[in-house]
């Protein structure tokens, strides 16, 4: 077991590292205090091909994998969590459904722009009185004549209302199975299509310069063949989603909680009190210790679940480990951060302020805390 990085591998860290650091950083606290999309930071990230880092080279990738997906979402999240977030929706839950499940025809109408990170696609799965039970599905497609009608609605979805997003993927219900539980296939919905509105943006308290609104539909019609993967598949479809998903969050986790580390030890080396540097007190250097102690282990959790997934061999549980442990010690961490700035953590001025916002919503999106417990728990059998 080998968990040192390739040369290539390294590079790739080492390049978002300094596009992080030079762009990111000086730009994402004025996006955070307007509450506007960083458009410029997409279009540089899709200029590196950072959108196309886990698809071949024939549908206009980069010809990586998932693996080089999360190393780059873990340096982005060190310095913020919208732009990481807004890359994860982008390829995870954007054009991951559309590769894995599309026809020829669909990847080679959406992937190319998707691909280059011109145009984003969100996944609409979520609705208002759902939540975490993705099987309560209420929004449902008919089937009349050679077009989907869809009537329902949906919640929180990223990347959904930007000015470059050109489709959301929805999973409705489409009919009924013999046992008499619901069929829940995917539907393609382009952007612009006429029942489709797309609400205004959410007030967050978190994750500000990212993009997230509710969705309705009005008897929204698309053609039959906008149906993504076969009928009735919908709900495998989506978990197969949500666990490679998960382990894209558990690195953005990590991301933030490093990045914890990092200011925490800047502002320790910098901050006196009682006449030297507070990073001289073992009170400090103990809480900083154990931050990087917690982003460490959580790193080499998201690791091993994507080595299993690339490796082909079952990673639903490792993924859940990874996801429920980050997303824990994210929150931990930023906490940890926050205390060691004092007062002035508590100013927006300073990153742990956002990373302090940004991390409690790590512990309920793509799954809460509580449901990885339970994916967790049934895979071990009980």
């Amino acid at each position: 077991m080998d968990f040192r990085l390739s040369e290539e591998q390294e590079a790739l860290r080492e390049s978002v590292r300094d596009f992080a650091r030079e762009v990111v950083a000086p730009a994402i606290a004025e996006h955070y205090e307007q509450h506007t999309f960083p458009y410029e930071i997409v279009r540089q990230m899709g200029k590196m091909g950072l959108f196309g880092l886990p698809f071949p080279e024939e549908h206009g990738g980069m010809g990586g994998d998932y693996f080089a997906l999360c190393l780059a979402l873990e340096e982005l999240a060190r310095i913020d969590s919208s732009v990481a977030i807004t890359l994860e929706a982008a390829v995870s839950l954007g054009a991951m459904p559309i590769y894995r499940f599309g026809t020829d025809e669909q990847q080679a109408q959406w992937l190319p722009k998707l691909l280059s990170g011109e145009a984003l696609a969100a996944f609409g799965l979520t609705e208002p009185g759902t939540g975490s039970d993705a099987g309560g599905t209420q929004t449902r497609a008919v089937l009349d004549g050679d077009e989907w009608v869809i009537n329902g609605s949906k919640a929180f979805i990223t990347n959904s209302g930007t000015d470059i997003t050109s489709l959301v993927t929805v999973t409705a219900v489409t009919g009924t199975r013999p046992d008499g539980s619901k069929e829940l296939s995917s539907i393609i919905v382009p952007s612009g299509t006429p029942g489709f509105t797309v609400a205004p943006a959410y007030s967050k308290v978190g994750w500000t310069a990212s993009d997230t609104h509710e969705l309705t539909f009005d008897d929204c019609r698309v053609p039959a063949a906008n149906l993504l993967g076969q009928r009735g598949r919908g709900f495998a479809q989506f978990l197969r989603t949500l666990d490679e998903g998960r382990i894209a969050i558990a690195a953005l986790a990590v991301g933030l909680a490093q990045g914890c580390v990092d200011e925490s030890i800047k502002y320790a080396k910098e901050r006196h009190a009682f006449g030297q540097p507070i990073g001289n007190y073992q009170a400090i250097q103990f809480k900083i210790a154990d931050m990087e102690l917690r982003a460490h282990t959580a790193r080499l959790a998201y690791y091993d679940a994507a080595a299993r997934m690339l490796a082909g061999e079952p990673f639903k549980r490792q993924a859940a480990i990874a996801k429920l442990h980050a997303s824990t010690i994210a929150v931990d961490n930023a906490r940890e951060a926050t205390q060691i700035h004092g007062g002035y953590g508590f100013m927006n001025e300073y990153p742990v302020a956002r990373f302090w916002r940004d991390a409690k919503i790590l512990e309920i999106g793509e799954g809460t805390s509580e449901v990885q417990r339970m994916v967790i728990a049934r895979d071990l059998g009980i």
